[in-house]
């Protein structure tokens, strides 16, 4: 069957994109690593940019049974997949999936339908089943029996059932609205108990695959003497609806059968006549009392109903059965769950407003009102978020940044449910702001100025000019340097005399660290009796502001008179 399946597997595999949705199906139990989609071509891309764009597989379930061959672009099977565990009690079994493409913050939804093979046999609960009959019962009389179980679907599920060992009994098989066969015992020919005490059956279940599989219970049944009234459920069908966080030990439902009968043979015991394997660990049937309690927690999010039959038998082997059906209803007992599929760590202060910074995934196993999740960030941020592919969101910016004003932001995503009350959970995205040189340098003061006396010695400072720069790092560090100087008001370059310019750059000394300027060599009043300079400070990225420094030079008695 799994050379068939790997047939099956290439002719069933296809996909059709609606919506940014694909695709797939795969029969169960199929070896890891097993081909399901050519997702490369699927998706337009050619395999050099399907790696290099990061494309990857992601699933809210707890397991991952999708990967990606790197080198194909294929998705593959990340384990075996055994479709009736997987899911139970359901026709078509389907497994959701994301392709998240995270250089294009772009995601796909994917659904691959796991189709079923023949790999469970029909079975009983119990190999051996006892009935005790009147010898009174007449010709023509039925009996339930348990019907056999087969998880697999379709035409590889049960579909008929043969009985054999004693022309005492025949087979009939009814089907109930919800197209379940279940077999019933008929008395084919009066018993006789001084002739048989005992009649030995075997009733044979099959399945509808290729080739059919089997299972087979035996049946003993005890001839006893005359019983002549069955129990009888009032009414045939029970109904109850109990909320999902009902405590365990809670009673739910009596079943009660009522035997006309008195003595040991009006006594009724009762059982479960079907039950699914799940159901038997949840549910506790008293047989004295009839009385169906809570052995194991009820979640709704696993299984909405319960369908159960209960059979009641008297002293007898005389029986009745009765249908329940156990509704579980939901409350809001799941948070939200936010998951940051996507996110950028830092963002440059200029990017235009609208630039996605994140991609995130909501999902509320709840149902109704209990797993409609709205998302929402502090309004005083430059953030919005915007729904894109089901329940996934982007957060973009809403406006232009500016570092110098925030250099970084941790933006809380809180995602609560319409329950009452509501449950939440949030995100925190860490995003910081990278600097851009969009600030020049600022001098403290437009002009500057100073008094010296001619006398002052070499070395002496000055004064110190001071511009800060609001940028960060390279684009915030400050370098000074002297421009054109003035001599009595006039440029420096319009003195015919190139010594005094050559005697002015000799004066002073500007430090292009720290903006101190310093005394070159000594100055003189008779000579000239003011300086003006011009200073610039530029920043790494080339932006600059200029002062004035204006430096007064005091006279002071160093000459003597000539006669």
């Amino acid at each position: 069957w799994q050379q068939r399946a790997l047939i099956w597997c290439v002719l069933l595999s296809a996909w059709e994109a609606a919506w940014g949705q694909l695709r797939y199906s795969v029969p169960e139990e199929m070896p890891k690593g097993s081909f399901v989609g050519d997702l490369a071509k699927d998706l337009g891309l050619q395999l050099p940019a399907f790696r290099e764009r990061g494309v990857r597989v992601v699933s809210e379930s707890k397991m991952q049974y999708f990967s990606l061959h790197g080198q194909t672009g294929h998705l593959v099977t990340a384990e075996r997949i055994d479709r009736e565990q997987l899911c139970p009690l359901v026709e078509k079994c389907v497994l959701r999936c994301q392709i998240i493409v995270e250089g294009e913050m772009q995601v796909y939804g994917i659904e691959v339908e796991i189709t079923d093979i023949n790999d469970n046999a029909p079975s009983f609960r119990e190999a051996e089943t006892e009935l005790r009959l009147s010898e009174t019962t007449a010709p023509g009389s039925r009996f339930p029996l348990r019907d056999a179980q087969d998880p697999d679907s379709g035409q590889n599920s049960l579909q008929s059932y043969e009985l054999s060992g004693d022309d005492h009994f025949s087979l009939a098989v009814q089907s109930d609205s919800g197209g379940d066969r279940r077999p019933e015992l008929v008395l084919a020919k009066a018993l006789d108990r001084e002739e048989a005490a005992f009649h030995e059956l075997v009733l044979k279940a099959s399945d509808g695959g290729e080739p059919a599989r089997t299972g087979t219970a035996r049946i003993r049944v005890s001839v006893l003497d005359a019983n002549d009234n069955a129990p009888v459920f009032s009414p045939a069908e029970y109904t109850v609806r109990v909320p999902e966080d009902v405590p365990v030990g809670s009673v739910l439902i009596t079943v009660t059968a009522t035997d006309a009968d008195e003595g040991v043979n009006g006594n009724v015991k009762y059982s479960f006549h079907k039950i699914s394997d799940r159901a038997s660990e949840i549910f506790h049937l008293d047989t004295q009392t009839g009385k169906i309690s809570l052995k194991d927690e009820l979640d709704f999010e696993e299984i909405k109903s319960h369908q159960l039959e209960v059979e009641g038998r008297d002293r007898g082997a005389l029986s009745d059965t009765a249908k329940v059906a156990i509704t579980v209803t939901d409350v809001n007992d799941n948070a939200p769950q936010l998951l940051v599929r996507s996110a950028l760590s830092e963002i440059s202060e200029d990017a235009l407003s609208g630039t996605v910074v994140a991609l995130l995934h909501v999902q509320d196993r709840d149902s109704g009102a209990n797993g409609q999740v709205r998302c929402s960030i502090a309004e005083t941020l430059p953030f919005r978020l915007e729904k894109t592919f089901e329940d996934y969101y982007r957060v973009v910016t809403s406006r232009e940044l500016d570092r110098e004003e925030v250099s970084e932001y941790n933006v809380t995503v809180r995602a609560s449910d319409g329950g009452s009350p509501s449950l939440w959970s949030s995100a925190v995205l860490s995003l910081r702001v990278l600097d851009v040189n969009d600030n020049a340098p600022v001098f403290a003061e437009a002009r500057y100025s100073a008094r010296l006396p001619e006398n002052n010695a070499a070395g002496a400072l000055v004064l110190t000019v001071r511009a800060t720069d609001a940028d960060w790092g390279q684009n915030a560090r400050v370098r000074y340097r002297l421009a054109e100087g003035r001599v009595r008001g006039a440029p420096l370059s319009s003195y015919v005399f190139h010594k005094i310019s050559d005697r002015a750059s000799e004066l002073f000394h500007l430090d292009s660290e720290t903006g101190e300027i310093f005394l070159k060599d000594n100055l003189d009043f008779e000579e000239i009796n003011s300086h003006e300079l011009e200073v610039q400070a530029r920043d790494g990225g080339g932006l600059s502001d200029t002062a004035k420094v204006l430096i007064s030079v005091t006279d002071v008695n160093d000459n003597v008179p000539d006669l």
